[in-house]
This record gives structure tokens, C-alpha cells and sequence, in this order.
């Protein structure tokens, strides 16, 4: 599926989707669909749904006062500001009918597979892959074959591989066929998403403070626990198996961009990242936690598993 990050709900991007039951396509978002979120521009990023929130509220509706259908046209500075979208009408007006009505509030959680790809795609390379069109702030279906292509074409592989490692029991559809969208992706599978994730990342923010292991002091909420083993193959929390990573680190070195050199515990800069300063200057500092000897273990073989994979030695 696609979502729109529109603002009439309180969105946290990379956390979570809010929308309500007068949303196209509200019933089909489940536990375990592939997700798109994107502005109406640009592409924000993927992910997977791994829990869904509901709960009673209540919704202001905008209706045309001469047919009533809702959802006028965004306002203008001319007057009048509105115009009725209904065809068949196309009324003119200053200000809506305003109706509330009861809903249903659903709060989808996404955020322990989500990747940002913030501007990979634009508006013209996103709305040919939508099946049917829909109302701005809506629940849409994707070609996910021809979306997965997209990315494919945009050098994204990593960070499909990287969203994909971090669902273990995902498996995308191979068909061909444009039947396979983002909102409904899945049929029957069952997707394990990182239980305990949260837990995790409490004794990692306890254990080594409010502190990025590559850059130092960071606010809480751009931290992330960052495994430092393959979650996908191991399948389980390992206690002293994790660092608090900023963000944007935590990509980078999932994608074994940024790692550890074995020898003196020293950050390695991967040559695709020399061209970013705030990146190539990392190169050869050391860690800003204290590590033990676990973390030391898992970071050696991390080390030798992108360095070998991806040929990215510094020679």
C-alpha cells in the first residue's frame, strides 16, 4: 500500500500511520502488509505494519452545502475559496458545512523494519504504480512487482535487502502479475516483527545512555538499538548484542557502510561515504562506548562479513 502523510493527523514518520474510518480503504491495513508512506510528492520511505490500534473518536467532516458531498476542493485565496469536487455540482462557496461524526481512530505501528528512502521517488514515478486512484488522504494499492522495480532502478537494493532482514518471516510474492499491493500484500502469512524490540532497546538506552556508539551524545528520540548480528538468522534479542545508533549510523551500518575495524576498535568509513564529510570524518576514530567483550565478538564478525561481501577495504 501507499499512505499518505498528509496533516490532518498527528503522524510520527518512521513510528506510525494515524487514520480513521472514513479513510479509503481503512479496513484493509493489517498486521504484517508491506507499507509505502509517501506526501502526495515524494517517496518517505517502507515498511511493515507489525501492530494496529484502535479506539472510538470523533471526526469534523467539510461538506458542500449544496449537495453535501465532503471533501471540497482545497481552499484558494480567491473567493469564493471552495469548490465542490462533485462533477456533477462544482458549486462555489466561502466556507464548508462542518458535520462531526463518530469514528473509529486506528493507529498503525511500522517502525522496527522502517527504512527512510525520503525523495528516492517523486510524484510522476509514484502515481503510475498506484491500481486505483483515490482521495489525497487515502489508503492506496500498489503494483508491487513494477514498485519493487523502481527501486531496483533507483540503486535501492540495499535498503529493500535491509527491510526485508529485518522481517524474518516476510516473504514477497513473485508473481508478476499486478495483483500484489502494499495494503493487502500478504494472503496468509504469519510476519514476526522483532518481538521484544522495544524491551530491547530500553536495557540498550539504560545500559549505555543517551549516546550514539559512532558520534556521541544524541537525543533519545534519534537513537535506535541497533543489532549487531543478523537478527533475520538469529531470530532473538542477544543481551549484550546491540548498540544505540543514531538513525541515520543505524542504516548505514546494517547496510555495512560504516563498521568496526577488529583490529585497534576503530570506525571504518566505506569509500561510498568519503564524498560525505560528516561521514568520512568518523574514519578512524574510535567508539564512544565502552564495549564488552560480546559486542566485540559480534562486531569482528561483522567486520569480516561486509568488508569480504562487499569488497569495501580500503585498499
Amino acid at each position: 500500500m501507499t499512505t499518505d502523510g498528509g496533516s490532518l493527523y498527528d503522524d510520527q514518520l518512521g513510528i506510525e500511520y494515524l487514520y480513521d474510518s472514513k479513510v479509503q480503504n481503512h479496513k484493509r491495513l493489517q498486521v504484517g502488509d508491506p507499507i509505502a508512506l509517501w506526501d502526495g510528492e515524494r517517496l518517505l520511505g517502507i515498511s511493515v505494519i507489525e501492530q494496529v490500534r484502535e479506539a472510538p473518536g470523533t471526526k469534523t467532516l467539510q461538506r458542500c452545502p449544496t449537495c453535501g458531498k465532503t471533501r471540497p476542493n482545497p481552499p484558494s485565496k480567491a473567493k469564493p475559496h471552495f469548490r465542490c469536487s462533485n462533477t456533477s455540482c462544482r458549486s462555489e462557496f466561502n466556507a464548508p458545512h462542518l458535520e462531526k461524526v463518530d469514528v473509529t481512530m486506528y493507529a498503525a505501528r511500522y517502525d522496527a523494519a522502517w527504512t527512510a528512502l525520503d525523495g528516492l521517488l517523486d510524484e510522476d514515478e509514484i502515481r503510475p504504480l498506484i491500481l486505483k486512484s483515490g482521495s489525497f488522504n487515502s489508503v492506496r494499492e500498489l503494483d508491487w512487482p513494477a514498485f519493487q522495480q523502481a527501486l531496483a532502478n533507483k540503486n535501492a537494493d540495499r535498503a529493500l535487502n535491509r527491510m526485508l532482514a529485518r522481517v524474518p518471516d516476510l516473504s514477497w510474492p513473485t508473481t508478476t502479475e499486478p495483483r500484489i499491493e502494499l495494503v493487502h500484500g500478504f494472503e496468509h502469512s504469519i510476519v514476526r516483527v522483532r518481538r521484544g524490540q522495544r524491551k530491547f532497546r530500553e536495557h540498550i538506552l539504560a545500559s549505555q545512555g543517551s549516546n550514539c556508539a559512532f558520534t556521541g551524545a544524541a537525543p533519545p528520540r534519534v537513537l535506535e538499538a541497533g543489532h549487531l548480528y543478523s537478527y533475520a538468522q538469529l531470530g532473538k534479542h542477544v543481551e549484550h548484542g546491540g548498540l544505540m545508533l543514531r538513525r541515520d549510523i543505524h542504516r548505514l551500518f546494517d547496510d555495512g557502510l560504516l563498521s568496526v575495524n577488529p583490529t585497534g576498535l576503530r570506525i571504518d568509513v566505506a569509500f561510498d561515504l568519503i564524498e560525505y564529510p560528516q561521514y568520512a570524518s568518523l574514519h578512524d576514530q574510535a567508539l564512544t562506548t565502552r564495549l564488552r567483550t560480546e559486542q566485540i565478538e559480534w562486531l569482528d564478525k561483522h567486520w569480516h562479513e561486509h568488508r569480504e561481501a562487499f569488497q569495501l577495504d580500503r585498499t
